[in-house]
């Protein structure tokens, strides 16, 4: 980064690189995401309802989660996520909720606790793995598993006058480092035949679509997509993503649905 870039201050980059990006589109999906969100309630035989973005919702039931899956959840908390997987498992299969952070375990684990029905949580194990290394340690162990991956939540970050000031282009390019290494993990930990779903709730393409190319020129052969239609989505290059501006405020969320085939 040269020296004129690091005198601007963070807000200023931030809209230089995504007015770049969006273009003309750029000042109406703004405006959208600095609306306060509109979460909903799911509860689907949960025992109290969890408030959650109608995105999020609509992304882990296309993992299409069958009973008795064995179910991984990569980076579960805060857990809104995970209970819509264990609705759909109803107590059967197995589902392993993981984060690295014990601070974001902590509340994974009461959200469980205070929602999920006492005869479905034998089926629920939480754990504090490193998801980029997944695939060192179970190997061809999964059915099913959801990767929503850390990432870039410009969401937050407009929302957030602290973040804005901090944030530097080189914070996406670390990311979707990272969230390769977690996505060629899942590809190692899920059974061949099995489904991954790759997530986030970034708006660019370099940690969402780019991330699946990366893993085409380093794993190819390996894995197929699977296309998928979802409400209020539009399609990019690989998946799809749900944005605010054009979705009622839901979002921003990105998803493409993986088959791992050999």
């Amino acid at each position: 980064m040269g020296k004129k870039q690091k005198d601007k201050g963070g807000d200023i980059l931030f809209e230089s690189y995504y007015r770049q990006i969006f273009e003309d589109r750029w000042p109406a999906l703004k405006e959208a995401l600095l609306v306060d969100r509109k979460p909903i309630a799911y509860k689907d035989g949960l025992e109290a309802e969890y408030y959650l973005d109608e995105a999020s919702v609509i992304a882990a039931k296309l993992l299409d989660v069958q009973s008795k899956d064995s179910v991984l959840d990569m980076c579960a908390a805060p857990g809104g996520k995970t209970l819509v997987l264990a609705s759909l498992l109803k107590g059967t299969g197995s589902l392993t909720a993981n984060d690295r952070s014990s601070a974001r375990r902590s509340r994974l684990r009461n959200v469980i606790d205070s929602h999920v029905p006492e005869v479905w949580k034998a089926s629920i194990s939480v754990t504090g793995h490193d998801a980029s290394k997944w695939g060192l340690y179970e190997q061809e162990m999964y059915d099913r598993i959801l990767l929503d991956a850390p990432c870039s939540s410009e969401r937050h970050v407009l929302c957030d006058p602290a973040a804005l000031k901090q944030w530097t282009p080189s914070r996406p390019k670390h990311l979707a480092i990272q969230q390769f290494a977690m996505l060629a993990a899942a590809l190692e930990a899920v059974k061949i035949g099995g489904y991954i779903l790759y997530s986030t709730c970034a708006l660019i393409p370099l940690e969402d679509e780019l991330v699946i190319e990366k893993l085409f020129s380093k794993r190819e052969g390996r894995f197929e997509l699977v296309p998928i239609e979802a409400p209020f989505s539009e399609k990019r290059t690989y998946g799809s993503i749900i944005l605010p501006d054009t979705s009622g405020g839901k979002g921003p969320l990105y998803f493409c649905l993986i088959r791992r085939i050999a």
